[in-house]
């Protein structure tokens, strides 16, 4: 069984497809994270649920059911705005 629940995870997403965006970018940070330790430049935001998990993919999916990454629709509608 996948956990956490796919159904629970969309309704934070808004739809799958936001869903798989929004946790492959988590996920991408997320790595780019784990490759700079130890270069001291902490320019990436760390983990912010504890995991049993190793996967990053995995791991942005329990950040996004536990509400710590949530989708930024401001910057989305603020660009539809100025296109019309």
């Amino acid at each position: 069984m996948i956990e956490p629940a796919v159904e629970r995870v969309v309704a934070h997403a808004g739809s799958r497809f936001g869903l798989v965006v929004l946790a492959a970018r988590r996920a991408r940070q997320i790595n780019a994270y784990f490759n700079q330790l130890g270069e001291g430049l902490g320019s990436y935001v760390p983990p912010q649920v504890h995991s049993l998990s190793r996967k990053p993919l995995s791991i942005s999916l329990e950040e996004i059911d536990a509400g710590k990454v949530v989708v930024d629709t401001v910057a989305e509608e603020s660009a539809a705005e100025t296109e019309e």
